[in-house]
């Protein structure tokens, strides 16, 4: 496989790898998580890309390989939006963004596609102006924790209304 590459979803094409990404990460989803999906309007979500993830406070990044003489092969991605400002502490005016859908392919897992895709949105998050980063995972997502854990998050405390018992709430300065 070549190199894997991050950019951002900016086109018709790239919106429509987003988006069939994204079906398929929630497909691999056990029954709690997709209950939280279900909760969060996913299916709008999904008829609306970029939707809450546009430009200028949001983003999707997709990862992807080129072969030789051939289309990009879509690795993975990841999407960042504004959070709510009512996400903001009283007397706390830190701009923050939430992470969400990280999602790799199987084939593809190991080949660092995941960190290289949080590296290049921490990156983007930075640049735009937010100052702290904040996320929701479940906690038996041992791989996603521990990238994420690697990349800085920490726990906090609860910031959405997410119904499920086993969600955790993970932060990052920026």
């Amino acid at each position: 496989m070549s190199t894997i590459q991050v950019h951002a979803a900016t086109t018709p094409e790239h919106l429509a790898a987003a988006r069939a990404l994204f079906a398929e990460y929630a497909s691999t989803l056990p029954e709690s998580a997709q209950r939280s999906l279900r909760h969060q309007g996913f299916d709008a979500e999904l008829a609306n890309l970029p939707g809450k993830y546009a430009p200028p406070g949001g983003i999707i990044l997709l990862a992807h390989a080129t072969p030789p003489d051939s289309p990009p092969t879509y690795l993975g991605v990841v999407a960042l939006r504004p959070l709510d400002p009512s996400g903001i502490l009283p007397g706390d005016p830190t701009p923050i963004c939430e992470m969400k859908r990280l999602y790799v392919r199987p084939a593809a897992r190991g080949l660092k596609a995941g960190r290289l895709l949080c590296e290049h949105l921490l990156a983007a998050a930075k640049a735009a102006g937010y100052r702290m980063m904040k996320l929701d995972t479940e906690s038996d997502f041992i791989a996603a924790t521990t990238l994420y854990r690697s990349l800085g998050f920490t726990d906090i405390p609860r910031y959405n209304d997410d119904p499920e018992a086993c969600t955790l709430w993970m932060g990052r300065v920026l």
